[in-house]
């Protein structure tokens, strides 16, 4: 079997961590929420940039995830023979 499989499966169950339970409608409200309590108001410049800010930061979030996920070194496996003499 190749070396995809692990990979792809760590990338699938961070995808899972990330996502957690929430919908999108819910992320969006918690991230609009987030904005007003950092003082901004709804349907202005301002706010609209705070919700972009965040979600460049979840995506950078993921991108991060899974590129350590995709590129992360092989385990070293060590093994000590140990011998009488």
């Amino acid at each position: 079997m190749s070396t995809m499989f692990p990979k792809l499966a760590a990338l699938a169950a961070i995808a899972v961590v990330i996502a957690g339970c929430q919908t999108a409608e819910e992320m969006r409200a918690a991230d609009e929420d987030r904005c007003v309590s950092y003082g901004f108001r709804p349907r202005t410049d301002a706010f609209a940039e705070c919700l972009q800010r965040i979600d460049l930061d979840r995506r950078y979030a993921l991108r991060q995830a899974s590129r350590d996920a995709l590129y992360m070194p092989p385990p070293v496996i060590i093994v000590r023979d140990h011998r009488h003499r």
